[in-house]
């Protein structure tokens, strides 16, 4: 992901904003995909562990999937999840636009600069496997979204600041906030992992491929409706109101997560 904004960024013409030339891009991510395609398939790989230990149906492992979703720690669960990756696709999807509309910098130079969204993500992840060592997974991701947060509430004044006649040749040239605000990754990037492990943890094994197929769903349905959301906001309003919404679902992930952690006690008092 994070060398993808640069082969995007490769293609796009700064002299001629109207240009379709970065549609060639999706030449080279077709070739990308063969390679990665047969590289997949002369790996060899060893299935023979594996055992079906149901012999379920398609339909009967669906239905077992909804039913999991009326359980209230589930329940709880998806709506973290869902709103989490509402937020960080939102935002990753339309941070570009930001920095072409509202910090006006070059096309291709808004692309580039979005890459640091996608390192603070990576490097935050990181970060937090040695923190949640040493603390409880709560408090850590509580601190994270307030850290999100107040980060909106810095990085977005310091948007509206910028002088948008002050020409922007590169990254030495670029405001402040066009780095500032990346760094949100680093503050939301523990959150999805963190509560996968803990819901999947708090599940029997034999629910745990049911539980799964929810969270590719509901983060799949999360990221289609941040983008949609977002871009509606940036057409309507502008890009700072755009990204001042993502406090509400940072406000109700807080609410979830109290919820959640509450639910996961309980289950570990009864065991």
């Amino acid at each position: 992901m994070l060398s993808g904004y640069f082969v995007f960024s490769g293609f796009i013409d700064d002299a001629e904003p109207g240009s379709l030339a970065w549609f060639d891009v999706y030449y080279t991510l077709a070739a990308l995909s063969f390679l990665a395609f047969f590289v997949l398939l002369f790996t060899r790989l060893d299935e023979s562990g594996v055992e079906h230990s149901s012999s379920e149906s398609a339909l009967q492992d669906f239905i077992s999937m909804l039913k999991l979703c009326f359980k209230p720690l589930v329940l709880t669960f998806v709506i973290s999840i869902f709103l989490y990756v509402l937020i960080e696709q939102g935002i990753m999807s339309w941070l570009p636009t930001f920095n072409n509309k509202i910090l006006s910098l070059p096309a291709s130079l808004s692309i580039q600069m979005t890459s640091m969204l996608a390192g603070s993500i990576a490097l935050g992840r990181f970060i937090a496997g040695f923190v949640s060592k040493k603390i409880d997974w709560y408090p850590m991701l509580v601190a994270s979204l307030l850290l999100a947060a107040a980060l909106v509430l810095v990085a977005l004044p310091l948007a509206e600041s910028v002088d948008s006649l002050h020409p922007v040749t590169g990254w030495l040239s670029a405001p402040i906030a066009a780095f500032v605000f990346p760094l949100i990754g680093l503050c939301l990037a523990p959150i999805y992992p963190v509560i996968n492990s803990v819901m999947l943890s708090a599940l029997e094994k034999n629910q745990q491929a049911a539980m799964t197929g929810l969270i590719v769903v509901f983060s799949a349905l999360g990221g289609t409706t941040g983008s949609i959301i977002t871009g509606a906001l940036f057409e309507h309003f502008d890009g700072a109101t755009a990204f001042y919404s993502s406090l509400i679902p940072i406000a109700i992930i807080l609410l979830m997560l109290t919820l959640f952690k509450r639910q996961t006690d309980k289950i570990a008092h009864v065991s």
